[in-house]
C-alpha cells in the first residue's frame, strides 16, 4: 500500500504522541480514580459489572460510525473533537461536583459513559491515522514506542491519582484532565502536518460521494469476511478478552478483599503493570518479536494465560504485585504485532471501517465477560475466576498456531514492512 510520507515524519510522530500522551495522561487520572472511588465505597462484584458496562458498551455503539467518519473525514480532526468532548464532560463534572450535587456515584458513571463514546470515536481514528503519518517499516517500532509512552502513562497516572485523592478533592482531578486535553489538542491541531495524499477508493464500492453510512460499514464488514486472517484475529482477540476480564477489572476488587483496602496498593498494582508495560514495549522495540509476528502474539497469549493463573494463586501481596509486572511485559508483545499485523496488510480505504470493527469487538467482549464474572464473584472467590479464565486464555495458543490463514498473515505483513 503506497502512502505519501512527509519527510518529517519524525517530527510530526513525535508531536502527535507527545500530545496525545498529555490527553490521556489527564484521562487515566480520571479513570483510575471513578473505578477506585466505586470499588472502595461498594466492594461490589455487581457494582464493578456496571461500571465495566458503562466503560465499554458506548464504545460498542458508536465505534462502527465512528469508523466510517475515520475514513471519510480528516482524522487529525475527529481525535481532538473526541479529546475536547471528553474533556468538556470533565469539565462539567467538576462543576457539579463543586457545586454539592449529593449523587457522586451517579455523576461518576453518567461521566464514564460520556467518556466511553468518545474513547470509540478516537481509538480507529488513532489507529488509522498513524500509518498516514508514519512508514510502513517504521510501524512496528512506533507502536512498540507508543505501547512504552501509554505504559509511561498508566505508570505515573495511578500515583498522581492516589496521591490528589489523599490530599485534594475528587473535583480537581477532573479539572487537571481539562488542562491536559487542551494542552494536548493544541499541540496536535497546530504542530502535527498530515501528508496530502490521494483519496482511494475500494474496488468494490460504488463511487458516490453521497454513498450511506450504513453501505459504507457494511463494505468494511465484507471486507473483513474476504480476507480470512483479519476476521480470524478478531475472533481470537475477542475470545482473549472475554476471558481476560475478571484479570482486568476484579484484580482491584481482589486486592481490596484479600490484601487491604488502601488506596496506596490499587495504585500499586497498577504501577507494577506499568513498570512491565514499559520494559514490554521496550523490548518489542528493540527486539521487534519473532519473524512470523503471529508467533509473537502466541508467546504473549500463553505468558498471559499462565499469569493470570499466577494471580489466583498467589500467596501475600508481594509475590502478586511481582506477577502484575511480568504480566505487564507479555501484552505488549500482543498488541504491537497485533496493531502492526492490520496497519500493513489491510487496504488503507478500509482501515479505519477495519480498526472500528476491533474497537467495536473489543469495546464489547470486556463488558460481556463481566457481566458473566462480575455477579459470580460476590459468590465464588475470584481466585477461582482468575484460574479457571487463565487456563482458557492459555489455550487459545493451539488455535492461534495451528492456523495456516494466520502464519501466512504473519508472514506477508513482515515482509510488506520490510
Amino acid at each position: 500500500m503506497a502512502r505519501a510520507m512527509n519527510i518529517n515524519w519524525k517530527k510530526n510522530t513525535t508531536l502527535f504522541l507527545v500530545g496525545q500522551a498529555l490527553s490521556l495522561f489527564g484521562t487515566m487520572v480520571v479513570q483510575f480514580a471513578i473505578l477506585w472511588h466505586i470499588t472502595l465505597k461498594t466492594q461490589s462484584g455487581t457494582m464493578m459489572t456496571v461500571f465495566t458496562i458503562a466503560a465499554f458498551l458506548p464504545m460498542f455503539i458508536i465505534s462502527p460510525v465512528a469508523g466510517v467518519w475515520a475514513d471519510r473525514f480528516n482524522r487529525k480532526y475527529i481525535i481532538n473533537i473526541a479529546d475536547g468532548a471528553v474533556a468538556f464532560v470533565s469539565l462539567l463534572a467538576a462543576v457539579f461536583i463543586v457545586t454539592g450535587f449529593e449523587s457522586i456515584i451517579g455523576i461518576l458513571f453518567v461521566c464514564t459513559v460520556i467518556r466511553s463514546f468518545g474513547q470509540g470515536v478516537q481509538s480507529p481514528s488513532v489507529g488509522a491515522f498513524i500509518p498516514d503519518i508514519v512508514p510502513q517499516k517504521q510501524l512496528m517500532r512506533i507502536n512498540g514506542i507508543q505501547s512504552s509512552v501509554q505504559s509511561s502513562i498508566n505508570l505515573t497516572a495511578p500515583a498522581v491519582s492516589a496521591a490528589m485523592m489523599t490530599f485534594a478533592p475528587l473535583e480537581t482531578l477532573f479539572f487537571l484532565d481539562v488542562i491536559t486535553a487542551v494542552i494536548g489538542i493544541s499541540i496536535v491541531l497546530f504542530f502535527v502536518k498530515v501528508p496530502k495524499k490521494e483519496k482511494t477508493v475500494p474496488q468494490d464500492a460504488t463511487e458516490q460521494k453521497s454513498a450511506a453510512y450504513l453501505h459504507d460499514l457494511k463494505e468494511g464488514v465484507n471486507y473483513i469476511k474476504r480476507h480470512g486472517f483479519v476476521l480470524r484475529i478478531i475472533i481470537l482477540s475477542a475470545i482473549f478478552l472475554f476471558f481476560f476480564a475478571p484479570a482486568a477489572f476484579l484484580t482491584p476488587l481482589q486486592v481490596t478483599r484479600n490484601f487491604g483496602g488502601e488506596v496506596w496498593r490499587l495504585s500499586a498494582i497498577e504501577i507494577a503493570f506499568s513498570v512491565g508495560m514499559i520494559a514490554g514495549g521496550i523490548l518489542i522495540g528493540v527486539w521487534g518479536g519473532f519473524k512470523n509476528r503471529i508467533y509473537t502474539m502466541t508467546l504473549s497469549c500463553a505468558l498471559t494465560g499462565l499469569l493470570t493463573v499466577g494471580l489466583g494463586l498467589a500467596p501475600n501481596f508481594s509475590i502478586y504485585l511481582a506477577i502484575m509486572g511480568i504480566m505487564g511485559i507479555s501484552l505488549p508483545l500482543w498488541n504491537a504485532p497485533f496493531m502492526t499485523l492490520l496497519q500493513t496488510t489491510v487496504d488503507a480505504a478500509f482501515m479505519g471501517r477495519v480498526m472500528s470493527v476491533f474497537t467495536m469487538v473489543s469495546s464489547t467482549m470486556m463488558p460481556l465477560g463481566m457481566i458473566v464474572f462480575g455477579p459470580i464473584a460476590d459468590t465464588v472467590s475470584i481466585e477461582m475466576l482468575l484460574i479457571g479464565t487463565g487456563v482458557v486464555i492459555t489455550l487459545l495458543c493451539v488455535p492461534m498456531i495451528t492456523s495456516k490463514t494466520l502464519r501466512k498473515a504473519g508472514k506477508e505483513s513482515l515482509k510488506s514492512s520490510s
